[in-house]
């Protein structure tokens, strides 16, 4: 108890600590050099991001089960001009991708640590500006500021996709800008629009007005300003059809690179329609969910089918991402507890599943320069240890019941099935697709003889690894067993923001002319 106690008072300031702390780890690698000092590079990135996870679960202390709203905030005036502000908070829903980027930042470290072998300081520090920038965007109240930290992701991942990628990393890392640039613009503007009507960026006082009557948007003022925030949350997810950046940048991208993505920079577009568009824009919501539903389910089976015949190890992870975050945005736009609840979940699985399958997909890399899958076969001979973590991720990623990504997708079809049973059917296929390609990926490269010469002496996991594969796989039966300790901190939460979204729904059908009003 007193443990509690200090933990609940005495941490006031602490997202601005988990803020700030990467950057302060990033700026003590600038006096060192990369050919004298690369392994303390290394050691001291890995030092801070460890740092930064075991910081990040202080939160869940502010946070216990059944408990609503937004904890640890705090709010600094920053520029009054603008009425723009330091405000920053987290609740059930956020806290939980925070530690996915915390947990995913030192073991991105980790997986680095023999794969980047010129500009390691450079290199750790935009690994440590990643990091920052996203729990900037995911602890923003501020509409602008959760912008301004949302652009600013975008160039330590172009930068690390760009230098220390693979083969055709700029065409890959100039793809990315300009796709997610394309979407911010739309954000951009319905940002500044609801700022020029009701003075101020701050979240809650936009939301607290549009719930109370003091901003009243027509169906059409309503509806475009969705879409503003939609474009840029749908190309980030991605789903269907402005999905095809994410191929390139994972295919391209440095290992560390691909496990951030996946596992938390796609999450950013999914917690934006959650936190964002369902309750500023719930009317728009619903008369937009059934086309955004199609698109999701477009998304799990063209996923998981384009999957299935990928050649590219690699790229094949990457759809299966596409297909995996369809689950999400269905999730979400079922509007139902349930459901949503589930789409929070897939997000934490995947981040952990997926991430786990381009660590490996690394290591394999590493070992042989190629990620195609012809170039394998017969694997279980030589790296049965490898073999094993690889399975084991596979049956993960693909459902089976008591690991990380059963509970998730189950919610989700579950949930949807209440409100759209239609969609749940059709969505239902992507579980059996999955099945397949992750299942005959895992038959072409581990099965069979060995055909290549150079896979009879290649070389199984080492120490470092075995521990770090050793860690995802526990935390994916973690989530696949304790369900409920997630579950009941962002239970109140998504019940709030649907609520939201339905009060204000009734109340604005209620209304025969709807006029903007300051």
């Amino acid at each position: 108890m007193l443990l509690r106690e200090l933990l609940v008072h005495n941490f006031t300031h602490l997202l601005t600590v988990l803020l700030l702390l990467p950057l302060v780890g990033a700026l003590a690698l600038i006096p060192l050099r990369n050919d004298r000092h690369h392994l303390a590079i290394r050691w001291i990135s890995f030092i801070v991001a460890l740092v930064e996870f075991g910081l990040s679960f202080i939160p869940v202390y502010h946070i216990p089960p059944g408990s609503s709203g937004f904890k640890l905030e705090v709010f600094i005036p920053w520029i009054p001009l603008w009425n723009m502000n330091y405000h920053v908070g987290v609740d059930g829903i956020s806290i939980f991708i925070i530690h996915l980027i915390t947990l995913l930042t030192p073991i991105g470290v980790l997986a680095s640590w023999n794969e980047i072998k010129h500009q390691v300081k450079e290199f750790h520090m935009l690994l440590l500006l990643l990091e920052m920038s996203v729990i900037g965007a995911l602890i923003s109240l501020d509409l602008m500021v959760f912008f301004l930290w949302w652009e600013f992701g975008l160039i330590p991942l172009a930068l690390l996709i760009g230098i220390w990628g693979h083969g055709r990393r700029i065409y890959a890392a100039v793809k990315f800008v300009i796709y997610t640039m394309f979407g911010s613009v739309f954000m951009a503007v319905a940002i500044l629009w609801l700022h020029a009507k009701t003075g101020s960026f701050d979240f809650v006082t936009i939301q607290k007005m549009i719930q109370s009557g003091q901003l009243v948007l027509s169906p059409s003022t309503e509806m475009w300003l969705f879409l503003g925030f939609f474009v840029a949350f749908a190309i980030k997810v991605p789903i269907f059809p402005v999905h095809t950046w994410l191929p390139d940048a994972h295919t391209e991208a440095p290992t560390a690179g691909s496990v951030d993505l996946a596992g938390v920079l796609l999450k950013l577009g999914a917690y934006g329609l959650i936190r964002f568009s369902l309750p500023l824009f719930p009317h728009a919501s619903h008369r937009a969910a059934p086309y955004i539903g199609v698109l999701a389910i477009i998304s799990i089976i063209y996923g998981a089918l384009v999957a299935m015949v990928q050649p590219n190890l690699k790229r094949l992870v990457a759809y299966s991402s596409v297909s995996h975050m369809g689950f999400v945005v269905l999730g979400i736009f079922s509007f139902n507890l349930v459901a949503l609840q589930g789409s929070i979940y897939v997000m934490l699985a995947h981040g952990i599943s997926t991430g786990a399958l381009f660590l490996l997909v690394g290591m394999l890399y590493e070992r042989r320069h190629t990620f195609e899958i012809k170039e394998f076969g017969g694997l279980i001979t030589p790296m049965p240890a490898y073999s094993s973590f690889f399975l084991f991720t596979v049956l993960a990623s693909l459902g089976l019941p008591l690991l990380c990504g059963f509970v998730g997708e189950f919610l989700v079809l579950a949930g949807t099935f209440q409100t759209q049973p239609h969609w749940a059917v059709w969505a239902a296929t992507g579980v059996i697709l999955s099945a397949c390609y992750l299942l005959w990926a895992y038959q072409r490269v581990f099965q069979g003889q060995i055909t290549e010469p150079k896979n009879k002496d290649i070389p199984d996991v080492d120490r470092r690894e075995k521990w770090v594969m050793v860690g995802m796989c526990g935390l994916m039966v973690w989530l696949g067993v304790h369900t409920t300790f997630f579950t009941r901190r962002y239970e109140v939460s998504c019940r709030e923001i649907l609520q939201q979204a339905s009060v204000n729904v009734s109340q604005a059908s209620t209304q025969p002319a709807l006029t903007e009003q300051r």
